[in-house]
């Protein structure tokens, strides 16, 4: 087979085009350092929470359960719509977030029961 094009000529592998790394990662620390805030400095920073949304905190345990399970099965229902129209990888997602959901809501029923035993 006649090959049209000549072998590469025998260089030196590394280009001068190439750029360094250890040039580049003293460039990358302090760029990362101003942006990036270290885990040290999360912790340090103290939490304040949001009041965009609360709850009434004068609001009983048995409430705020009753509509956490009410919240959950709504939720399953709707994951349960979307998986319908779902296929391979991403149904199985779906299915998978809806365990979950399930799993929150029999442990919450579970709170409900310690707290108004059924008779």
């Amino acid at each position: 087979m006649f090959k049209v094009t000549p072998n590469p000529p025998d260089t030196d592998p590394t280009s001068p085009c190439e750029p360094d790394s250890n040039r580049l990662n003293e460039a990358a620390e302090p760029a990362l350092a101003f942006h990036v805030p270290s885990t040290a400095d999360i912790k340090a920073t103290p939490r304040t929470p949001g009041s965009l949304f609360t709850v009434d905190p004068k609001v009983d345990t048995e409430t705020l359960m009753v509509y956490l399970v009410e919240t959950l099965a709504s939720v399953d229902v709707m994951v349960h719509q979307l998986v319908d129209h779902l296929d391979g990888g991403s149904r199985n997602a779906l299915l998978g977030i809806s365990n979950s959901v399930m799993l929150a809501e029999i442990t919450a029923n579970r709170v409900l029961d310690q707290i108004d035993p059924p008779e």
